[in-house]
């Protein structure tokens, strides 16, 4: 599933090219992948512009003029392809980001007034794209529990401590990727903010002093502004329109390279289990018993 980093990038690719079409009309192959009430989707999708593009963790919300939003979550396979006089896509790597649309894999077709088209494309019918009155999305369940988001200004080093409070016997690394402790962090920034940070992934939370968290607040936010600068990890789902990777992956120092030198210490990186995932560490920078 994408991280943070790639669905902001995802953000970002449509923001510059979506904002201010109108919506002429949508095509949709299965009440799954759109699960709307054809009124609502007549009324308030049809002929509406598109005001905004907004993400909260890994959900997307295309904010339009009829004070409606398209909820979106591309889930494993899911892809947004733009084609018009300039081609944007990213999502699952395979030949939909870069042949002829739609096709087989095409959950939604949005055809705007000028003519191009802004494809939702999923192989495996997990991802979803709901319309919703924009004042009710921050009600979805999802909403709801989500953590703050890492990266927001105004999130402190302080309020970054203080999510984890609750957590004390629970790992560092499992409490990291509670989406209800922070938003959108995942497996590869999860273990590159800890080996940054030299906290061991298995350490309980109360055991991490102060000065600790405050170096792990920095590092997730380096690690994660990093990323989105890439345009995201090279992590086999997530792919540009010209089927370019991002490249994030080589400036990695830790996430999948078990039995290569530690950039810092020259030390093999290790990998194990932990909290239910692959985990990449430096067994001399990353310490368990260090309290």
């Amino acid at each position: 599933m994408p991280e943070l980093p790639e669905v902001e990038t995802v953000r970002r690719g449509l923001h510059d090219l979506i904002i201010g079409r109108t919506i002429k009309s949508v095509v949709h192959d299965t009440p799954k992948s759109f699960p709307n009430d054809p009124q609502q989707v007549t009324t308030f999708l049809i002929g509406a512009t598109i005001m905004e593009v907004r993400r909260r963790a890994k959900v997307l919300m295309i904010d339009l003029s009829t004070h409606y939003s398209l909820v979106i979550h591309l889930k494993m396979t899911g892809q947004l392809v733009f084609r018009g006089e300039t081609v944007f896509g990213a999502g699952h790597p395979n030949e939909s980001l870069i042949g002829e649309l739609p096709d087989r894999s095409t959950r939604v077709n949005l055809e705007f007034a000028d003519g191009t088209h802004l494809f939702f494309n999923d192989q495996r019918k997990f991802g979803w794209m709901k319309l919703l009155p924009t004042e009710e999305v921050i009600h979805l369940p999802f909403m709801q529990k989500v953590g703050p988001e890492p990266l927001e200004t105004d999130f402190t080093a302080t309020q970054f401590a203080a999510r984890f409070a609750r957590r004390g016997r629970t790992s560092i690394k499992a409490a990291l990727l509670d989406q209800t402790v922070v938003a959108g962090v995942g497996n590869i920034y999860a273990d590159e903010s800890l080996w940054g940070a030299r906290i061991h992934p298995q350490r309980l939370v109360s055991t991490l002093t102060p000065q600790e968290f405050e170096k792990l607040y920095q590092e997730l936010r380096l690690v994660m502004n990093l990323a989105i600068e890439k345009g995201g990890s090279t992590d086999k789902n997530y792919v540009n329109a010209e089927g370019k990777r991002g490249s994030y992956m080589d400036f990695a120092r830790v996430f999948r390279r078990e039995g290569l030198p530690c950039p810092r210490c020259g030390t093999t990186i290790v990998k194990f289990k932990a909290a239910g995932r692959g985990t990449h560490i430096c067994p001399y920078c990353q310490i368990l018993d260090r309290v």
